[in-house]
């Protein structure tokens, strides 16, 4: 028997179904509220609306949980690779060794720019922000495959579509790079594998050799950023999506949205948050009591998280992945001995426990990139470079859904009832 919830509106009892998840997850069907009743919900941040069924990523903010495809995020970093997990959540199995090596191939076959492309990257300013090159260029690539504008794509054009949006971005992003410190661009090598590709095309010339390590520790990174159910930008990629725009358009949307200091920009933030307390002294204890008096302007960047309620599963990984590349490459980093000190005073004090105030996924990323020599303006664009495949599985999922329809939320209405027009001779 249906489970049902009952809402009373002015004398008159209505029923709604409610929906249970795989993993427990319960909602009210409020699909036919207004039809029914007349009145909507109001729900600012949709913080507790569910915009639609998906089978991709499951988190569970108060039990620190993250999965993608039923595989915990822990195991995931530690045993895969960021190809495989890239096929998982769009293809939503694991790969066996003949698909790994099919859709690596098909990846490696797409991974160049149409030379129109190329000519609009060479005409930025060298100063313009990666985020508003990266959209603009990826929303540009639209006008290049007429044959993927179609909104009745096939299997097989769906499939093209994220294997090129993977190989091309990591170009995008490499490209740009390059061309601002005045070096030419490298090609991709897909031998290496994805993230040390990705290093080669940055960084090539002189005396750079690509490090194993530092290639894993960056492709465990871009796991950990792959997916992160309906975020910010994942919603906004879905709903672009619902209107039939295309794949380029999607992304675009997706990127304008990551760009945010409150969603990916956050590890700018933080990077820029600890070079505040090294200039001012470098006493992190002095900082933790700033961030705790309401009346000082100074936020500690990097805690808490719009959805996880205990420790975000991710910042132990990354924790670990930036001791790697530190000592792989020999840095003695300031800013790392501050964040780590932020991060023991913070767990050891009842301000911050009680208020669930812990390092999330953006507070070791940022120094990470800064150790490999990434700009600072580029942290988001690293982010993006993670963030693709569930972009893209998000896009497919939203495109082959039967639930699907074009997103159109409602509001509450606030300003002027119906006013009479003035001629503008008589306004005063």
């Amino acid at each position: 028997m249906t489970k049902v919830a009952k809402i009373e509106l002015e004398g008159q009892t209505h029923e709604f179904p409610i929906i249970e998840g795989s993993e427990g997850e319960k909602a009210i069907d409020i699909s036919k509220l207004r039809g029914t009743t007349g009145h909507i919900t109001l729900d600012n941040g949709f913080a507790n609306t569910g915009s639609c069924r998906s089978a991709i990523t499951f988190l569970n903010g108060e039990q620190g949980i993250l999965r993608y495809r039923g595989y915990p995020i822990e195991q995931l970093s530690e045993r895969s690779r960021f190809m495989e997990v890239s096929y998982l959540l769009g293809y939503g199995e694991l790969p066996n060794t003949i698909q790994l090596k099919n859709y690596e191939r098909k990846v490696a076959n797409l991974a160049t720019l149409p030379h129109g492309i190329c000519k609009m990257l060479d005409h930025f300013p060298k100063n313009a922000h990666p985020m508003g090159v990266a959209s603009s260029v990826t929303s540009a690539l639209s006008s290049f495959y007429p044959d993927l504008l179609n909104p009745n794509l096939s299997d097989e054009d769906i499939d093209r579509c994220m294997a090129q949006m993977l190989a091309q971005t990591k170009i995008i992003i490499s490209y740009f790079y390059r061309r601002t410190q005045g070096l030419d661009p490298i090609g991709s090598n897909p031998e290496l594998g994805y993230a040390a590709d990705f290093l080669n095309m940055m960084f090539a010339g002189g005396d750079y050799v690509t490090d194993p390590e530092i290639s894993k520790a960056l492709d465990v990174l871009l796991i950990l950023h792959a997916d992160h159910e309906q975020n910010c930008s994942a919603s906004t990629v879905r709903v672009v999506g619902s209107s039939l725009a295309n794949v380029f358009a999607s992304v675009s949307g997706g990127i304008n949205a990551l760009w945010g200091q409150l969603h990916g920009g956050a590890n700018q933030a933080v990077l820029e948050m600890l070079n505040e307390i090294k200039d001012g002294g470098g006493d992190h204890k002095k900082y933790i009591q700033k961030a705790k008096d309401k009346n000082d302007s100074f936020r500690l960047m990097g805690f808490g998280h719009r959805v996880y309620k205990s420790f975000d599963p991710r910042a132990k990984i990354i924790k670990g992945a930036c001791d790697t590349i530190l000592t792989r490459l020999g840095v003695k980093d300031p800013l790392l001995d501050i964040a780590k000190g932020l991060e023991e005073e913070a767990l050891r004090d009842e301000y911050f426990k009680s208020r669930n105030l812990y390092p999330n996924v953006d507070f070791y990323s940022g120094i990470i990139y800064q150790a490999l020599g990434i700009p600072t303006n580029m942290f988001t664009a690293m982010f993006v470079l993670g963030r693709i495949p569930g972009w893209l599985a998000q896009w497919k999922e939203m495109r082959t859904s039967d639930f699907t329809k074009i997103a159109r939320p409602r509001q509450i209405y606030t300003g002027y009832t119906q006013r009479e027009f003035i001629d503008l001779s008589n306004r005063n």
